[in-house]
């Protein structure tokens, strides 16, 4: 492990392994975890061995981040299944090295045509969450699919069916079940056995998984055999797309078990209709860095940005570790009041996208910071459009709830291209209906929708409608320096996503962390609200009795997103970093170890 920064977190650092090579396995012999790989000849990094090894093996085998990411992605609709798949959506960064452009996919999951701002309301009031959770109700069109194969159409060398092979094998042969996994199925065993496929998948002989066990999914191989023949034409235009719309309109609910799981409102046409959204990223720099990440309907990007434009115009960061949680801490706060705010689908809701984005606004709302005390939450919206010192736009709107799933992957190859992926079918488990036959879970993203206007009298840009995609926080992000790729990184963990990502940015760009020891940090994430979120580890800092001191609040969370990341080192070698504890650690390869 390179030598700890002067203010490196001194909890859930761990001891980072010389650049492991891994190649896919059985599952009686699972590749190992690593939480740091450096070399030559690509990298990847994902929260599974068995996933960074699919996406090891396509860049072994020549080819490029975008399939290595595609294939590393399929793998994890096999081993994360409650975090991803075919079911689900996500947002694709891409740098191209022949170009030197930052490109993204929008693959979110959108609402039916029929639907509206009543989409969740029955009798006039809101659905209970957990009721409109897990039904049909809640499910979008997926949308990963699409993104995979747009990508490939775009800056990939193999076919969908070539990058779909690792997968493939991994969920005929099946995957060992660890502790994280078979905990994730606890957190859903109730829900799984009110649905019949979902329990014979997850529930095998109806028990809960044995760690160490080898869970196999041939349905899910047999899915991915189709998705590489045909095309995704099979899931939007063909008989995979045909057990969908089945399913979420009439789901299949074991009739003993006495859920009531409301039909969805998805049919045929709304998946012919789907289509993966090609738009530019969004930009801010940063001290010496271009910081790329992904534009509405994702707050993602937009957020990140503020907050940096924020902390942008305080000034160089400060030595002292108390102002920096400090200013870290306010920035989060004020730029997620102006989220919640203006923030949505921009096909439906004017989003001021570059206005949230511009000096002229992080000016206005950096003057709210003082050095000596927090700010008070809910804090008020500032006017992107008509920026004024310290100005508020009406009251305060408070966030809506996101579940902690997800995950994150994050791909370089030998020419230089970058991958940054976050893909997702919302809480973990999705809607816990799994598409009989077919082996994924669909996913439950339309509940990421305001129920109802979050602040009465005030427009709220994240409410149902017709073909419409839910606001997002995920925020794959890609940093360049002097035009050259410098970092990629992201985050699960719903709402935290746009803070881990920030804090993970600050560690490595402003606290002189290695990448590794920015994503091993101790977390705490401000989203506007009363009290800050914060890990065991965050509260035992120092400057916690500081930062109190100074009026922040702070409630505990067993942790805070799982992020990987890579970064080209100035010798040429890449690095691969994921989490070495939570959710069980990630797992970090490159093609070739360095020595």
């Amino acid at each position: 492990m390179r030598a700890l920064a002067r203010f490196a977190p001194p909890l859930l650092l761990a001891t980072a392994l010389v650049g492991a090579t891994v190649a896919p396995a059985g599952a009686a012999a699972p590749p190992a975890k690593v939480p740091e790989a450096v070399g030559y000849g690509g990298a990847v990094a994902s929260v599974d061995a068995d996933a960074t090894a699919a996406g090891i093996e396509v860049l072994r085998k020549g080819g490029n981040a975008v399939d290595a990411a595609v294939a590393t992605a399929a793998a994890l609709g096999v081993t994360e299944p409650y975090s991803a798949g075919i079911g689900g959506g996500g947002y694709f960064v891409h740098y191209d090295a022949a170009t030197g452009r930052v490109s993204t996919l929008d693959g979110r999951e959108t609402a039916s045509r029929t639907a509206d701002e009543s989409l969740f309301l029955e009798g006039g009031k809101p659905l209970a969450f957990a009721d409109a959770v897990t039904s049909g109700l809640s499910v979008g069109v997926p949308g990963t699919s699409a993104t995979w194969e747009k990508a490939l159409q775009l800056w990939g060398s193999r076919s969908l069916g070539e990058v779909l092979k690792p997968a493939e094998r991994i969920a005929e042969q099946g995957f060992t079940v660890d502790q994280t996994f078979r905990d994730q199925t606890a957190g859903n065993e109730a829900r799984f056995r009110d649905f019949p496929e979902s329990s014979r998948l997850f529930l095998p002989g109806g028990s809960l998984p044995v760690v160490g066990s080898t869970l196999r999914n041939p349905d899910l191989a047999a899915t991915y055999r189709t998705l590489g023949r045909d095309g995704t034409k099979a899931l939007y235009q063909g008989p995979i797309g045909a057990d969908i719309v089945q399913t979420l309109q009439h789901p299949p609910v074991d009739p003993a078990s006495g859920r009531v799981a409301r039909p969805g409102r998805v049919d045929a046409a709304d998946l012919a209709a789907y289509q993966v959204a090609r738009q530019r990223p969004t930009h801010v720099p940063y001290r010496d860095y271009d910081v790329y990440g992904i534009a509405p309907s994702s707050s993602g990007g937009t957020t990140t940005g503020e907050a940096l434009g924020i902390l942008e115009d305080i000034g160089a960061p400060d030595a002292d570790a108390t102002q920096y949680y400090h200013h870290y801490l306010e920035a989060s706060r004020i730029a997620f009041a102006d989220r919640n705010r203006w923030v949505g689908d921009p096909r439906f809701s004017d989003v001021p996208a570059e206005e949230l984005l511009s000096p002229r606004f992080a000016a206005a709302r950096a003057c709210l910071i003082s050095p000596d005390h927090a700010l008070t939450s809910p804090l008020a919206p500032g006017d992107p459009r008509r920026p004024a010192a310290c100005a508020s736009a009406g009251p305060a709107v408070t966030e809506t709830y996101e579940g902690p799933s997800t995950t994150h992957l994050t791909v370089a190859d030998r020419w230089g291209n970058v991958v940054s992926y976050t893909l997702t079918i919302e809480q973990t488990g999705g809607s816990g209906i799994t598409v009989p036959g077919r082996g994924f879970l669909l996913n439950n993203e339309l509940t990421d929708f305001s129920f109802t206007p979050n602040t009465p009298g005030v427009p709220d840009p994240n409410l149902p409608g017709p073909g419409k995609r839910p606001r997002s926080s995920i925020s794959p992000t890609i940093v360049l320096r002097d035009g050259e790729p410098l970092l990629a990184a992201g985050s699960p963990g719903g709402a935290t996503i746009i803070t881990t990502v920030l804090q993970v940015l600050l560690g490595r760009l402003d606290r002189g962390l290695s990448l590794e020891q920015a994503i091993a940090a101790p977390r705490a994430s401000q989203r506007n609200s009363a009290a800050t979120q914060a890990e065991p580890a965050f509260l035992a800092l120092p400057e916690r009795a500081r930062l109190e001191a100074l009026g922040h609040v702070f409630a505990v969370t067993p942790e805070i997103g799982a992020a990987t990341g890579v970064e080209r080192l100035a010798d040429g070698r890449w690095v691969a970093a994921a989490e070495p504890v939570r959710r069980g650690g990630g797992a970090a390869a490159v093609v070739r170890p360095a020595r």
